[in-house]
């Protein structure tokens, strides 16, 4: 039974490659708004029976999820034999906790609504922090992928000698794997986070590591405030202009300028949302994990 992919706006550089990977059909299918506002929906390919996947990266996703829900329910009622969504980067959950009474539980009220509708996920290293795993609050089958490997091999291939930074404990598992497998030194920064755009850092004594290259690596970029707030401390320190490396290049408002005018050398992202800064490309991982299935 071959396999259709239908493209969402944005990823169809992504989806070109899944589709010659995996010698998938191209779906086709007309998303646009009415006068209104409201999504109009129409499927031309022919579904009945196969296995769909929708490439849809969750960046913004507040402008995508109802057109994706109508997709899926237009695709139901097409008698497709299952539906997978394929989101290199998952949004909502970040929200995995109430700071404040009354605050919603946005993480969780997200995932019902996708696994209401879809029969797996595919995504690319989603932000879990207080939670084990996607099976806390998604109900169908997730497949979490990770970049590490890809971003150790550009770090190996791109920058001989450096010296790995993480922006926090929370990144300490992933950066230390990165590091691993590029086989080069990190160390992991402490961060105190203020608001939504102030943050403190904390950078330990680095001074042996001065003849490195620091690779700031973080899975999300978006604000940029930290890894400003460690760029500038780096330079104080005497530290060669570092590189910056993010996963998902969320990139809020002015923050890819305000990062490149912060002294770094490159800023380089995973292209889970499509950016120009996209130097790492996680296609062969998508399709690794759906070969293995189909």
């Amino acid at each position: 039974m071959k396999t259709i992919i239908f493209s969402f706006p944005g990823n169809e550089l992504l989806s070109e490659s899944i589709i010659a990977g995996i010698e998938g059909e191209k779906g086709s299918f007309t998303l646009r708004q009415f006068p209104d506002g409201e999504s109009y929906v129409r499927v031309l390919s022919e579904v009945k029976g196969k296995n769909v996947f929708i490439v849809c990266t969750l960046h913004q996703p507040d402008s995508k999820i109802l057109p994706l829900l109508f997709l899926c329910g237009e695709l139901r009622d097409l008698k497709v034999n299952s539906i997978g969504l394929i989101a290199p980067y998952l949004a909502y959950m970040r929200q995995d906790k109430r700071f404040n009474p009354g605050e919603a539980l946005t993480s969780n009220y997200f995932a019902k609504l996708i696994s209401s509708s879809v029969d797996r996920l595919i995504t690319v290293d989603p932000h879990l922090h207080r939670r084990a795993s996607m099976k806390e609050i998604y109900s169908i089958p997730c497949e979490v992928l990770h970049a590490t490997q890809l971003i150790s091999a550009w770090i190996k291939k791109n920058i001989p000698e450096a010296i790995l930074i993480g922006p926090d404990s929370e990144s300490e598992q992933w950066v230390s794997e990165v590091a691993k497998n590029a086989k080069m030194p990190f160390t992991v920064l402490q961060k105190t986070r203020k608001g939504d755009r102030e943050v403190e850092v904390s950078v330990p004594h680095i001074e042996k590591y001065k003849n490195l290259t620091p690779v700031l690596v973080d899975d999300i970029i978006s604000t940029a405030r930290t890894m400003i707030e460690i760029v500038q401390h780096l330079k104080k320190a005497g530290m060669k202009s570092p590189v910056c490396i993010g996963v998902h290049a969320v990139f809020s408002e002015n923050a890819n300028e305000d990062l490149n005018r912060s002294g770094v050398s490159e800023i380089v992202t995973c292209n889970t949302i499509k950016h120009p800064s996209n130097g790492i490309d996680v296609a062969e991982v998508i399709i690794s994990v759906l070969k293995k299935s189909l």
